[in-house]
């Protein structure tokens, strides 16, 4: 008892003694949270430590040389007497970087590796919208992982592509056995969705589709956009919904409304909860208008999250529910007029996946353009002295891929 309020007049006296100085105070909000919350009164421990910052900082005059910088992810919960005038009465927001940044970021952390020339750090850079400053080390870290176990001598471009990948969608796990239906059934589960947002504006392009299980999925169809994006127009929301349907309508389509799976759960979590964001939240129901319907708000209490529930008429609630299920009804059934419009390419992605078992969007609009589609497999060479791939040491394998092939399993 006593020691945080202690060390907080330590701290301070050390600051003055040193002036001029520069205190830093990471992760404020572990003493800095609003008082009252807990329970104890005036005697809780985290109070006293507060108390004391707030008594240390009323003491600071302009000429004592002394600077005052504190960091936190949670501002919210900060106690409002921190951010009085006179305190910390500057707040600079950092946000995750922008393209510009994360290619700032990515050529600190690549400064030290063995680059192959094919590397472009503003391909990664776009790739990765929405990674912060610790992601973007990770994504080299693990490509570099990837070289080493290789045995290459250069980080090359594909294992930048394939830590990203690694990154966002999961682990592969190509140990976990997948019978011939599973494979068919998650190939055109795939399939259904790659289709449904090509061919529905307002989506993202297609950056790659796989059957080989990442993380908890069996498959994964991962869209990139082609800048950062700050705000979502109803448009794209629709579109997105329409996509996550893809697959469950694929599957019901190819194998029958008997025989659909449980791998959609997350797909209809996902598409529900937009749904329901596009309703109460976003205003972006032409019956209810643009009124926040809010039904649960959170509160913080001794450090924890608790719901409160907020009174709505029973009318409205059935109202909220019969828009969320408008908007759901309304996207399977442009997600079904899709597919059944295009079941040829349906046919022949699917196949193709059970194939190659990963496609890149450019491989899969070849795919539908009836183009022949090229895949490249590095062969390492087992040598002491360089592993790096050559020309004569790539083969490239070009298959037309019709409606029925004879698939090719594993890899």
């Amino acid at each position: 008892v006593g020691v945080g309020a202690s060390r907080v007049r330590d701290m301070f006296d050390q600051g003055k003694k040193s002036a001029p100085c520069i205190i830093f105070i990471d992760e404020i909000d572990a003493v800095g949270r609003h008082r009252g919350a807990g329970l104890g009164g005036g005697n809780d421990e985290r109070e006293q430590t507060l108390n004391q910052l707030l008594v240390e900082m009323d003491g600071f005059d302009a000429a004592e040389g002394v600077i005052l910088i504190a960091a936190t992810n949670r501002p919210d919960v900060l106690d409002p007497a921190l951010l009085r005038p006179g305190r910390f009465d500057r707040q600079v927001v950092v946000p995750n970087p922008d393209i510009q940044g994360r290619q700032k970021i990515l050529n600190v952390h690549i400064r030290r590796l063995p680059l192959s020339p094919d590397v472009d750090v503003k391909v990664i850079a776009r790739g990765t919208p929405g990674f912060s400053g610790a992601d973007l080390a990770n994504l080299v870290n693990e490509a570099a992982l990837l070289a080493a176990r290789k045995n290459k001598r250069l980080v090359t471009m594909r294992e930048f592509e394939d830590a990203k990948d690694k990154v966002l969608m999961g682990a592969e796990r190509r140990s976990m056995v997948m019978t011939q239906k599973e494979k068919e059934l998650t190939a055109y589960h795939e399939a259904g969705h790659a289709l449904v947002g090509i061919f529905t504006p307002g989506n993202d392009p297609l950056h790659k589709v796989t059957i080989i299980p990442r993380g908890r999925a069996l498959g994964v169809t991962m869209n990139l956009p082609e800048r950062d994006r700050y705000s979502e127009s109803k448009m794209e929301m629709k579109a997105k919904i329409a996509m996550i349907f893809g697959g469950r309508v694929a599957e019901e389509i190819i194998f029958g409304k008997d025989n659909i799976t449980s791998g959609a759960s997350n797909d209809i979590l996902q598409a529900t909860n937009k749904a329901r964001a596009m309703v109460v939240e976003w205003g972006m129901s032409d019956r209810l208008g643009p009124l926040r319907y809010s039904e649960n708000e959170e509160e913080v209490f001794l450090g924890r999250s608790v719901t409160q529930s907020k009174t709505m008429s029973d009318e409205t609630a059935k109202l909220i529910d019969e828009e969320i299920r408008l908007l759901i009804d309304n996207a399977e059934k442009h997600a079904r007029k899709v597919l059944k419009k295009n079941i040829k390419h349906l046919h022949s992605l699917a196949n193709a996946l059970l194939e190659f078992e990963t496609l890149s969007g450019s491989e899969v609009n070849d795919l539908i353009k009836g183009k022949k589609i090229k895949i490249n497999d590095d062969v390492d060479i087992n040598s002491k002295k360089t592993s790096i791939p050559r020309s004569n040491q790539s083969k490239v394998k070009e298959k037309k891929i019709g409606l029925n092939p004879e698939p090719v399993i594993g890899s």
